[in-house]
């Protein structure tokens, strides 16, 4: 892909940012679009990231709290499954020990619904959704980097070229979700590519091609933006309100997200922000204050200088000749 200079003002209501960014004849933009209402929380996407991208184990270390044995995304952690659980219904589930000894007998039938508590049962749900880089329209980690590590590819995917990253840690505070992270054996920061080689020969990303119950699908982002709005129509249509897409929206304060969700529950529980801002959004009239502020300044001291040309010159040469 041939790639111009260009200056950028928009990313087109979020939807190009790899031909906002000078790439001609671009492909569409590439994407994720998770459906955690399927997801099983089998950590093949997991597995298959690391695999194919040669990301060193993280340990697989319990902290008590959780079936969730990495915690969060990181350095050495692409993909990362959630696994939350929560006192609360789940319609015919098992959902506690009581049900469990109810089915065992012969015949016997699952409640229409879980207990909610009031009869001694102690309900439990899980959510699992497997979280990964948002490839945000407008990247905060893309304006900080200094030296070009961070580039954005024709698939309007962010990509960090580790032979270019000098490890100065610029984008990881500037990440609005936290995603970015410093390894700490060699100094470079590292995160999801995407799969930018598998997708430069037209093959899925390596976590979607495991995922078993396409929770993680792939393929352009329009093409998946229309396919969540269908499947959140019908989940809120069978009775799932609380069900809703998260980083969908191109309006919102990164530009919109290219890997998006379909969550069922708040944000926060899934320990995402609910409202993500582009930290650097702020950036170009910030650096026009400063510029206005300077000129002001220079402006100030010239006329001062001004005001008094020769008492300053005269006061040194009569120093000197004493």
């Amino acid at each position: 892909m041939a790639i111009v200079d260009v200056e950028i003002s928009a990313f087109d209501n979020g939807r190009d940012p790899a031909r906002a960014t000078g790439y001609q004849d671009a492909p569409p933009r590439m994407g994720f679009f998770t459906d955690t209402s399927v997801c099983i929380g089998c950590k093949a996407c997991e597995v298959a990231c690391k695999e194919w991208n040669h990301v060193p184990e993280d340990g697989l270390v319990f902290t008590g709290m959780s079936y969730d044995n990495t915690q969060g995304l990181g350095a050495d952690t692409w993909r990362h499954v959630a696994f939350i659980e929560q006192t609360k219904s789940m319609g015919a589930q098992i959902t506690t020990p009581a049900q469990v000894g109810d089915s065992a007998g012969a015949g016997a039938q699952l409640p229409a619904t879980a207990g909610d508590g009031g009869d001694g049962d102690n309900p439990v749900r899980w959510l699992m959704a497997s979280d990964v880089c948002k490839h945000c329209t407008e990247a905060a980690c893309l304006d900080v980097c200094p030296t070009g590590a961070l580039i954005r590819t024709e698939f309007g995917t962010v990509v960090v070229q580790e032979d270019v990253c000098n490890g100065c840690g610029y984008c990881v505070p500037a990440c609005p979700y936290g995603v970015i992270d410093q390894r700490p054996d060699d100094g470079r920061m590292w995160k999801c590519t995407l799969c930018y080689d598998r997708l430069q020969v037209g093959a899925e990303p390596a976590c979607a091609k495991a995922c078993p119950t396409d929770s993680i699908q792939f393929g352009p982002l329009d093409e998946l933006r229309a396919r969540a709005d269908e499947r959140l129509a019908q989940l809120h249509g069978s009775g799932v309100p609380e069900a809703r897409l998260y980083g969908h929206d191109p309006g919102d304060g990164v530009g919109g997200d290219g890997a998006f969700f379909l969550l069922l529950d708040e944000p926060e529980v899934y320990g995402l922000p609910p409202d993500p801002k582009v930290t650097t959004r702020d950036l170009p009239q910030m650096w026009r204050r400063v510029g206005m502020a300077a000129l002001a300044l220079a402006g100030g001291v010239a006329a001062v200088f001004a005001a008094t040309p020769g008492r300053g010159a005269g006061t040194a040469v009569g120093r000197v000749r004493r």
